[in-house]
């Protein structure tokens, strides 16, 4: 399996000399944000509903120095080119500024907010796989935003924080994303999943300490690169949308499980059976039944009963397989090499159309379920993917 990602604090010595030989000068601190992997609960949190996410060992390192003239300079050690110089006061939306969009639309969203935010000289770090749907971008955001938080003394909670994060993503990269991540990446604890509720945004920590049971949580990056500003998320989304509409229900959170099978002939009646009502049967489908899977993995949990979980994990990803229809050859094969290999189960996580996968697997059987993951993709054809043992870690953090 691949070695462990560096911790932060080992990352941020070497963040910061990075900065002084761009800038000339030593930043004002360092900041961390982790990428994050979701163990149940996809497509959920833009209806309202619910989510449990664990943060990564893996993060974004900022090092930053405020600046009161406007100016916003950022440079990232993972992209290729130079520092890109923009000024605060005329950032402007869906610009299609690459890799920078993300950090600058939190600046945007910020002064959007009211905040006085003027510029910062702004130089990252990442280990978070880019594109392996594990939140590199949130993680981005979250970083700049925890930064920019601090340096100015906006004394913005980490809900808020979040939001900001999100609105950067929405609204001025134009990704339709809901807050998970960005909450997931801003208040995850360090040995627990994050029980999110995305209404109201509360949160329980709920432990996870899979070692004490036997197991660990594998995430196989299949090295297939999603990209969710192609549209298909937003379709989805404006799917689930139309669902909640048809049903009379502000968002699908509000469809109780119980009730599923009626509210679908309620579509069907609505909506009639073309291929376009049909999707939003199987959109709503997924969303009410994922929602349903995520209380039972919390049940679980709580009465100590995590094996029973895999199979809870595996019924998700023949969800978001079937009636999401945002899995792909590579993610389906994570899923069935795993389970064969001797995995409780297996799904895929994230936005989808590539990215990652999490097993839950015996501890002493890990390496063989890697294995036998690894050996499926080489007779199919595939590139070899990354597998590494995911542990439940901190939040974003000033080091």
């Amino acid at each position: 399996m691949t070695a462990p990602a560096p911790a932060a604090e080992e990352s941020a010595a070497a963040v910061a000399a990075e900065f002084t030989a761009l800038y000339g000068y030593e930043p004002t601190g360092i900041w961390a944000a982790p990428g994050r992997v979701n163990l149940i609960g996809e497509y959920t949190d833009f209806n309202e509903g619910f989510v449990l996410p664990l943060a990564l060992p893996h993060t974004v390192v900022a090092a930053v120095a405020r600046r009161d003239d406007g100016v916003l300079r950022l440079h990232s050690a993972d992209a290729a080119g130079g520092v890109v110089e923009l000024t605060a006061h005329s950032l402007t939306p869906l610009s299609d500024g690459g890799w920078a969009a993300y950090p600058a639309g939190v600046v945007w969203a910020l002064r959007e907010a009211g905040h006085a935010v003027g510029g910062a000289d702004v130089h990252l770090a990442s280990t978070v796989p880019a594109g392996a749907g594990l939140s590199s971008s949130a993680a981005l955001e979250v970083a700049t935003a925890l930064a920019l938080n601090d340096l100015y003394e906006l004394g913005l909670s980490r809900r808020e924080l979040a939001l900001v994060a999100q609105r950067a993503e929405n609204d001025f990269v134009g990704v339709p994303c809901g807050v998970m991540d960005q909450m997931a990446s801003a208040a995850c604890e360090a040995g627990h999943v994050l029980h999110l509720d995305c209404r109201d945004l509360s949160v329980r920590q709920v432990p996870l300490d899979l070692s004490a049971h036997g197991l660990c949580l594998l995430v196989v990056d299949t090295r297939v690169e999603h990209e969710l500003g192609d549209g298909a998320y937003a379709e989805r989304r404006a799917g689930c949308e139309a669902g909640a509409r048809a049903l009379g229900v502000s968002h699908l959170r509000d469809v109780p499980f119980a009730e599923l099978r009626s509210a679908l002939g309620r579509l069907r009646d609505e909506l009639g059976e073309g291929p376009d009502a049909e999707k939003v049967r199987r959109y709503v489908r997924h969303v009410v039944s994922d929602d349903h899977r995520v209380e039972r993995v919390i049940s679980l949990l709580d009465a100590g009963d995590v094996r029973a979980a895999g199979d809870v994990l595996t019924e998700g990803h023949v969800s978001l397989r079937d009636d999401l229809r945002i899995s792909c050859p590579e993610l389906d094969l994570v899923v069935e090499a795993a389970r064969a290999g001797g995995a409780l189960g297996a799904r895929m996580t994230g936005g989808g159309f590539g990215g990652s996968a999490v097993a839950l697997v015996e501890a002493a059987g890990a390496e063989g379920v890697a294995e036998a993951v690894r050996e499926a993709f080489a007779a199919a054809g595939f590139a070899e993917p990354r597998v590494f043992v995911a542990e439940a870690s901190a939040g974003a953090r000033r080091l």
